[in-house]
């Protein structure tokens, strides 16, 4: 058995240990397997995280061992690594790796990384998203055929508010949306337009989507998860492999893919060959950033002609201006 591996990664030489233990004991898929499989994509993956502080949430043993999110740079980071300091809802802070090249994608899977959870920021400005991201999340009584009509109605939505969305697989059984924007507004105002971009859809569907945070009120719906675009919230990136037996994976997906796409299509096995066919379909993402004057401008409007204000945040925010009270509705009526 080998006790190490080395690639070639464009000018650096990345080396992974141990190569030949198992990640994925059903598929059989070893450390060697991800990294290698980081490098086939590795276009994709880098375009994006490239410089955005990065938390990684890591295997040391495989799918199989105990977990942790690694959120701070770890100490023997390579000086060739750049790093990003982000701000938390606690007022503390941290520096996340920020990759600039595929070699740190690499590094970052022989330390067992599996997943990688971007901010919607850039490490030269963390305070201004240019992503807007929307978690379509099926609840129980739903699935993933559900979540495939929510996006296509979310589109609508997204074109009629001059938006353009990219759409993924989450790797389980959920859809993500991300809508590159200028860096101009910041997080409270994104998350403001995501509220408003919700609402709006659950309007069009009220009997099959839902913006309640509390999971007592959701039903057998889709949870449009407007949190995911708060401080400190990150949603999994495309191509990221995600910690399931199977080893599936976040799949960027063209939108006249979406109605016949499964998650089970794309996994640590079959997406190389999909990404040498078809290359990335989300490459020119970047370079159509949106504007959230009229998102923003629905969202006036909901608060000022149906009354429609702020939602609860995430428990580990402070409490916020306008916030509704954080009390779970059938506690709060006892």
């Amino acid at each position: 058995m080998a006790d190490s591996l080395e690639l070639t990664v464009g000018e650096r030489t990345v080396r992974v240990s141990h190569p030949e233990k198992v990640y994925f004991p059903q598929r059989g898929f070893t450390k060697a397997d991800l990294a290698r499989y980081y490098l086939s994509v590795g276009d994709g993956i880098l375009r994006t995280l490239r410089d955005r502080p990065t938390t990684l949430e890591r295997y040391p043993d495989g799918v199989e061992g105990e977990s942790f999110f690694q959120k701070r740079a770890p100490k023997n980071l390579p000086e060739w690594i750049p790093t990003g300091r982000i701000s938390f809802p606690s007022g503390r802070h941290a520096d996340e790796i920020c990759p600039t090249e595929t070699a740190a994608v690499l590094w970052a899977a022989n330390l067992g990384c599996l997943t990688f959870h971007p901010w919607p920021v850039r490490r030269a400005d963390t305070e201004h998203p240019d992503e807007l991201r929307i978690d379509l999340d099926p609840q129980p009584g739903t699935d993933y055929a559900d979540a495939v009509r929510a996006a296509l109605e979310l589109r609508d939505v997204l074109d009629g508010l001059g938006l353009t969305g990219w759409p993924k697989t989450s790797g389980g059984r959920g859809l993500h949306v991300f809508v590159p924007i200028a860096p101009r507004w910041t997080f409270v105002q994104v998350r403001r337009a995501a509220i408003a971009v919700a609402r709006e859809l659950e309007r069009r569907a009220p009997e099959r989507i839902t913006t309640a945070w509390w999971k007592e009120e959701r039903g057998a719906k889709i949870f449009v998860d407007y949190n995911q675009t708060a401080r400190d919230r990150t949603i999994a990136s495309a191509y990221s492999v995600r910690p399931r037996p199977h080893a599936p994976v976040s799949a960027p997906l063209r939108w006249e893919e979406v109605p016949s796409a499964v998650p089970e299509d794309f996994d640590l096995a079959t997406m190389p060959a999909r990404f040498a066919e078809v290359g990335d379909v989300h490459a020119d993402m970047d370079d159509q950033a949106c504007g959230l004057e009229a998102a923003l401008e629905l969202a006036d409007r909901d608060e000022r002609e149906h009354d429609l204000g702020d939602l609860p945040y995430p428990p580990e925010h402070p409490k916020m201006k306008g916030e509704p009270k954080r009390v779970q509705p059938s506690r709060a009526k006892k």
